[in-house]
């Protein structure tokens, strides 16, 4: 809905997200319920009659930056005459909930990643000054159940939540304590939800999750079967006219099955594309991390998935300085980068977080080596990335149009690797795939030549 088709009454909601896809998805859900409240999105919070904070716990520093909004968006209120009312949604709310209330009396609600649904509700209560401003709790079938089983696309790409939570209680991580156990969502409810992005327009669809690989979603209505695997799923979705595109994220080592390996192959609407986070190449890290994987059975993965889809482009995650780790550990790292050879890659440095098995962990590594290994990893991926994206020059790339670039006749869009392509072209060609030839490369994109708009049958 345009600001000149939006009603005088409506109220407004600005929504400020955090971290990862998963996030992203989740506001555009907060979104999808708020709306038949009479909430209208706005750009900013200085005017807003809603404010939601939807948080990220995984980042370092995160509840910092969370309680520094907060301070800003207190004075904000106050210059409202108290009109605005402010709530903290996502995995800081969960995980700091109580602290949240009693730092910052601003906030007027607090909700974690699974209590979302449950904002018109907790909005009437705030309104009305009774029940319990605080919604914590973990229940992601009600979540799921709840959710309203239609919504509006925004452009012709889509994330779709198909699992929740994770089981796999890696020592670093946040996420089984603030999403919960994994659970998957039910094909027809994703499959409902898919058919009425496609009818909106959206060609590319992309399946979340926290370990989106672990699906096992029932499916009553279609088939017999108890449940699905992330395999079945992809080949579904492919079959409804309009999804040309199919990606997945973020997955497990753990649960890339031989079925999931085939679909890259067998299934055209699957992206030539994975990201597989491994975190680290030494077997002795790794278990110390409970990544439940070695090395070399990481190795074994990409190796099959190579064979499956010979085109892949490996993306992946690392940590350097996990406690304990020696000079050693990380050249067996950075060993595993050369063996891969990735398309892009996101390194951090270690960090603990309250709660984790690892923040209590002897053999802290000093930040200063951190700092370094952290250079050396990125240097060598930063030049992998490079020579990706260079190879793709001189080549005819289908690229989905996802709007308008920077300058002036310029489009903007994704390769089937997901790079951002540039290249001149008109306004309507937007939500098209349409064929440019790669004339350049830098570290984040690709410039090209607009060679024609591609038929496909819909």
């Amino acid at each position: 809905m345009s600001s000149a088709d939006t009603p005088k009454t409506a109220k407004s909601v600005f929504i400020k997200t955090y971290g990862c896809q998963m996030n992203v998805y989740d506001s555009e859900r907060m979104r999808d319920v708020l709306r038949p409240l009479g909430y209208a999105p706005v750009d900013s919070p200085e005017t807003a009659d809603l404010v939601v904070l939807n948080t990220c716990h995984i980042r370092e520093k995160a509840t910092e930056k969370v309680y520094s909004e907060l301070g800003q968006l207190k004075r904000m209120k106050e210059e409202s005459g108290g009109k605005m009312t402010i709530a903290v949604a996502g995995c800081v709310a969960q995980a700091e909930g109580e602290e949240i209330m009693r730092r910052q009396p601003a906030v007027d609600l607090v909700l974690g990643p699974q209590a979302y649904h449950k904002l018109p509700e907790m909005i009437a209560r705030a309104s009305r000054a009774v029940g319990d401003r605080l919604e914590t709790e973990f229940d992601t079938l009600e979540k799921f159940d709840a959710l309203p089983k239609t919504r509006e696309a925004d452009g012709p790409t889509a994330f779709l939540s198909v699992q929740e939570g994770c089981d796999k209680f890696c020592t670093f991580c946040v996420v089984p304590y603030t999403r919960g156990a994994e659970l998957s969502r039910p094909v027809d409810d994703i499959t409902l939800e898919a058919r009425a992005l496609a009818a909106q327009g959206v060609r590319e669809i992309s399946l979340l999750g926290q370990n989106v690989n672990a699906f096992h979603g029932a499916s009553p209505a279609l088939t017999n079967e108890s449940d699905w695997t992330l395999g079945q799923l992809v080949r579904h979705l492919a079959k409804i006219g309009g999804i040309e595109r199919i990606r997945y994220t973020t997955s497990h080592p753990r649960d890339m099955d031989n079925d999931l390996i085939a679909a890259h192959g067998d299934t055209p609407q699957m992206q030539p594309f994975l990201h597989l986070p491994v975190q680290s190449g030494s077997d002795r890290i790794l278990k110390a991390m409970n990544r439940g994987h070695t090395a070399d059975e990481y190795r074994e993965i990409i190796r099959k998935v190579r064979e499956s889809q010979p085109d892949i482009a490996m993306a992946s995650d690392f940590i350097v300085g996990f406690p304990g780790e020696s000079d050693e550990d990380f050249e067996a790292t950075m060993q595993l980068v050369r063996d891969v050879n990735y398309a892009i890659a996101y390194s951090f440095k270690y960090s603990p977080r309250p709660g984790t098995p690892a923040a209590e962990m002897f053999g802290q590594v000093p930040e200063e080596v951190k700092d370094a290994r952290l250079q050396a990893l990125q240097k060598l991926l930063r030049e992998q990335q490079i020579a990706f994206n260079e190879s793709k020059i001189g080549h005819t790339v289908a690229v989905l149009v996802t709007g308008r670039g920077r300058l002036e006749g310029q489009a903007h869009g994704r390769s089937p690797w997901m790079q951002a392509v540039h290249f001149n072209g008109p306004a309507e060609l937007t939500g098209e795939i349409v064929d440019v030839k790669i004339t350049g490369a830098s570290l984040n994109s690709l410039s090209g030549e607009l060679v024609r708009a591609r038929e496909v049958a819909l």
